[in-house]
């Protein structure tokens, strides 16, 4: 099974989300973005391949795949490393913004 490490930034960003939604749309809310995330996260860890990849993020180097959350309203953006097993999230990332930018982000 593939390990699952989160980028510092793309951890905190998933919390900031998540207190957010608490306070916006209430405690339901909140606790179904955490079990959204342990659900990706087991898929990940057993098939780590079998997200798209991410049309803008197409790379020589690296394949970044994408998987969306919260009713396709955000992607989870992550790479897999085959050698050490790992798979790498990256960013969280809100469908409604601008492209561009996303593809800084992780640039």
């Amino acid at each position: 099974m593939a390990q699952i490490v989160w980028r510092e930034k793309a951890e905190q960003l998933f919390w900031a989300f998540v207190e957010y939604a608490g306070q916006e749309f209430g405690k339901t809310t909140a606790q179904r973005w955490q079990k959204e995330r342990k659900a990706i996260e087991r898929r990940l860890e057993r098939h780590p391949e079998s997200y798209p990849p991410e049309e803008l993020l197409r790379r020589k180097d690296v394949i970044f795949r994408h998987c969306h959350l919260m009713k396709r309203r955000f992607k989870i953006i992550y790479f897999y490393d085959q050698v050490e097993d790992t798979v790498h999230i990256m960013d969280i990332w809100d469908t409604k913004r601008n492209p561009s930018a996303l593809i800084r982000r992780i640039k």
